[in-house]
């Protein structure tokens, strides 16, 4: 075989093995894409805004919980939606990277049992273009990970319709 073949043939050989990486990587990329849809079906609402007195709909992700990017003094943080919960409850780690500032210490009353946390005052936490001011908030050492539990220190301040696989706020103020 004459070294032009070899080239030619070394070259075809390194084309398809980048076409396979590529495609892999891609393949890998979108499949990511489906399953933080499958995990968090609301991440848009971190950037969506609400008409006048527009509801905010919410759906279910797989596991039957409602996930949804919001944000915390601007800041976009994953909200799983409890209206069990008192307060905005923000994991430890989550705040100190907020730098969310400690206002006092509590004992509160969990699925776990009891735990002392922090309280904390969050000057806005918004969701789907609703926005409140001065929200009652926990800053909890026992919750892991990034994702804060959007409790009724938020939730109360509007009005909340659970139906099926859907959740819908809507302004408390238009009723």
């Amino acid at each position: 075989m004459s070294d032009e073949r070899r080239a030619v043939r070394r070259t075809g050989l390194g084309m398809m093995l980048l076409f396979w990486v590529l495609f892999l990587a891609g393949g890998a990329w979108w499949f990511q894409g489906y399953l933080d849809a499958q995990r968090n079906p609301n991440a848009h609402l971190a950037e969506v805004s609400v008409g006048e007195g527009g509801p905010v709909v919410l759906a279910r992700n797989r596991a039957g919980h409602f996930v949804a990017t919001g944000r915390i003094n601007g800041e976009p943080v994953e909200f799983l939606l409890d209206t069990g919960a008192t307060y905005v409850a923000v994991p430890e780690a989550l705040a100190d990277r907020l730098g969310l500032e400690r206002i006092g210490s509590a004992w509160f009353n969990t699925a776990n049992g009891r735990v002392r946390g922090d309280l904390a005052t969050l000057e806005t936490v918004s969701l789907g273009g609703y926005v409140a001011r001065d929200v009652r908030g926990s800053i909890s050492p026992g919750l892991g990970g990034e994702t804060a539990l959007l409790g009724m220190s938020f939730l109360g301040r509007f009005d909340i319709e659970i139906r099926g696989e859907q959740m819908v706020l809507r302004s408390a103020e238009r009723l």
